[in-house]
Parts: C-alpha cells; sequence; structure tokens
C-alpha cells in the first residue's frame, strides 16, 4: 500500500481529503504544519507528498526545499 502524507493547516481540507485517499486505498498520514510535515516525512517515508504551500511559519516551499537537501533525495524507498 503506498503512504501519502498529506499536509495542510486548514484540519476541515485534511479531515475531507483523507478518508478519500484511504478508500482510493492508500495509507494516509496527515500533518498540520510545516515542522511536522519535515519530521513525519523524514521519520516515515511516505511514497507521495500532497504538500499546501500557502500555510503560516514554514511553508509548502520551504518544506519541498528542506526535503530536496535531506536524505530523502534520491534515496531509494524502504
Amino acid at each position: 500500500m503506498s503512504r501519502v502524507l498529506l499536509v495542510d493547516d486548514e484540519q476541515p481540507i485534511t479531515a475531507e481529503l483523507a478518508p478519500f485517499l484511504q478508500r482510493s486505498g492508500f495509507e494516509v498520514l496527515v500533518a498540520h504544519d510545516g515542522e511536522e510535515a519535515l519530521a513525519k516525512a523524514q521519520s516515515l517515508r511516505p511514497d507521495v507528498l500532497v504538500l499546501d504551500i500557502i500555510m503560516p511559519g514554514l511553508d509548502g516551499r520551504e518544506v519541498c526545499r528542506q526535503l530536496q537537501g535531506s536524505f530523502l533525495a534520491g534515496a531509494p524507498h524502504r
């Protein structure tokens, strides 16, 4: 089963999308800010990241930049 990390600071959006993705056969992980997204991406190694760009604090673009520079870039999954 593919693992999706769903990141959005608006909880109603993740509450709506997560069940849809689960019914579609994905294991869904949820984060509600950029810091939580980085921590979960690095520890749980999702296959796909669905990321809100406009978030307070660490925004989606910065999350992408940091993940590109992390050990995830080019690393084989599991």
